[in-house]
């Protein structure tokens, strides 16, 4: 495994958030007042004040990232726009999501994966996410469609469609349904089946 500064993880700092059609993504992902979404390696969180309104004050948003910075920012932003549904965590998601089992009913990885993937998390964190999400619940992939950039990461990281669904079909995620969210990038959203391989 790479031993990699943990004070800053890989992609920190970086937000798909003001790359992608922000309009089409939450229509998408048609988030409900009551609902409980995640978003795991949420950054400075612009994905979490977003769905913070729609899920409303009978929704929580959970936001999860080991970029202690950035959960700081999210924290003071969510304070400055009265975001009380925010419950904002610093943890290490490959080895614990800080959350109940069977709690979460949306979960947003956005350009994250493939970083999982490099780092060579990716199992375990998807573990931990069939763990924290409600069967039934969806799971939704933003990622850099797989060209030459900038913006986004080298294209050998890159993570195809099909390499997606491949890598989430073991853990009991169903594909949905494939949106494209602009140039740079696309969004795949996956039911939680509850058939996960043991």
């Amino acid at each position: 495994m790479k031993v990699k500064d943990q004070s800053k993880p890989t992609g920190a700092g970086k937000s798909s958030f003001d790359l992608i059609d922000v309009e089409t993504f939450f229509q998408e992902i048609d988030l409900k007042p009551g609902t409980a979404f995640l978003d795991l390696a949420c950054g400075r969180g612009a994905y979490c004040l977003k769905a913070s309104e729609m899920v409303g004050s009978t929704g929580t948003v959970y936001a999860v990232d080991l970029w202690q910075e950035g959960i700081e920012q999210l924290k003071s932003s969510a304070v400055a726009e009265n975001a009380l549904n925010i419950e904002a965590y610093v943890s290490d998601a490959g080895r614990h999501i800080p959350l109940n089992d069977q709690v979460v009913d949306v979960c947003l990885m956005a350009t994250v994966l493939h970083d999982f993937v490099d780092d060579q998390i990716s199992k375990e964190v998807l573990k931990e996410i069939d763990r924290v999400m409600k069967t039934d619940g969806m799971l939704a992939i933003v990622e850099f469609k797989k060209i030459d950039g900038p913006p986004g990461p080298p294209v050998h990281i890159r993570l195809s469609p099909e390499a997606v669904g491949d890598m989430l079909a073991p853990f009991g995620f169903i594909k949905e349904r494939f949106a494209d969210l602009g140039s740079y990038n696309y969004l795949m959203l996956f039911r939680k089946s509850g058939l996960a391989q043991p």
